[in-house]
């Protein structure tokens, strides 16, 4: 089960519904910081730094990328 949960004053509160029985393990893990999160709506968000750095490119990499990179003829 996945769920998210709220931090109030160092103690954890479950949605309302999700009820756990005392005693029983959680696993807690945190949200990078340097990821885009769901609420970001776009998941590519994160790699916004990254387009245009790239400029060496031939201008017909995106439809030849398989070539240029495997040296693989494509089929037709």
């Amino acid at each position: 089960m996945c769920i998210t949960a709220i931090v109030e004053n160092d103690t954890i509160r479950l949605p309302a519904g999700v009820h756990l029985p005392d005693g029983t393990p959680v696993e807690i893990t945190l949200p990078s910081e340097s990821a885009p999160s769901a609420e970001s709506g776009n998941a590519l968000a994160g790699l916004a730094p990254f387009v245009g750095k790239i400029t060496t490119l031939p201008p017909d990499f995106a439809e030849r990328h398989d070539e240029y990179i495997h040296g693989r003829k494509r089929s037709l």
